[in-house]
């Protein structure tokens, strides 16, 4: 098994400035955004979210061979952070940092313009697993909050990650790619999102994009690797 970058087994907070573990502030994020989530989801009531709806949702079927899809961006967003963490501490920041600039622009927009979508269907269509587990889904995830879906903003985020890794393999990225498309269209077939949340969800991530990516003044956060960073890494 490949060696991991930095040993975390001689991690303690205390050592959380250390330049080796500095990166693990940033699951920090993670707290915030759990935080606001929870307060937005008890402290604005329905009454107050406008209806998120457009004529192309009518035109969706409830289709639960997309929950595969869905709850597939739970790994592809677990094991890209959890193996640039381990293999890739410049590409953790980069993701991580994405993550949470889309997580601060979602809520801002659900606090500013609360939202909800009524697309699920009352009752489920066949009694089959996928069903349940789309059930189960809902009974935990309200529908407010919807607009955008950071479904497709966090895989925006793994897209824009993975496919600019020079040592990622063509086929892989591929993978990412498509796997970031379906997941997208499954928000929409398993009924969590409008069509509209998706296409609202471009616009912050390109956001996040261009903050990651394109702004010079974020590059000392990572910089380009050098011949010795695996040894400074473990000091």
């Amino acid at each position: 098994m490949k060696k991991p970058i930095v040993d975390y087994r001689e991690f303690r907070l205390s050592r959380l400035g250390e330049p080796r573990f500095s990166h693990i502030k940033l699951l920090g994020g993670w707290l915030v955004y759990f935080t606001l989530y929870f307060l937005t989801e008890n402290l604005i009531p329905v009454e107050r979210c406008h209806v998120i709806h457009c004529a192309l949702d009518d035109l969706i079927p409830f289709n639960e061979y997309f929950a595969i899809f869905y709850c597939f961006w739970y790994v592809l967003l677990v094991g890209s952070l959890l193996y640039f963490f381990l293999y890739d501490i410049p590409n953790f920041k980069r993701l991580q940092t994405f993550i949470m600039i889309t997580q601060a622009a979602a809520m801002l927009i659900y606090i500013v313009y609360p939202s909800v979508q009524l697309l699920r269907p009352e009752t489920m269509p066949r009694d089959n697993f996928l069903c349940r587990v789309m059930a189960f889904i809902y009974a935990f995830d309200t529908p407010t909050g919807v607009c955008p879906s950071l479904h497709v903003a966090y895989s925006m985020g793994i897209v824009a990650v993975w496919c600019r890794d020079k040592k990622a393999p063509t086929g892989w990225k591929a993978f990412v790619m498509l796997s970031a498309v379906m997941i997208s269209l499954s928000v929409a077939f398993v009924k969590q999102h409008s069509v509209v949340d998706i296409f609202a969800a471009i616009p912050v991530g390109l956001l996040a994009d261009h903050l990651v990516f394109a702004v010079p003044s974020r590059q000392h956060l990572w910089p380009r690797k050098r011949k010795n960073d695996s040894v400074s890494v473990h000091g």
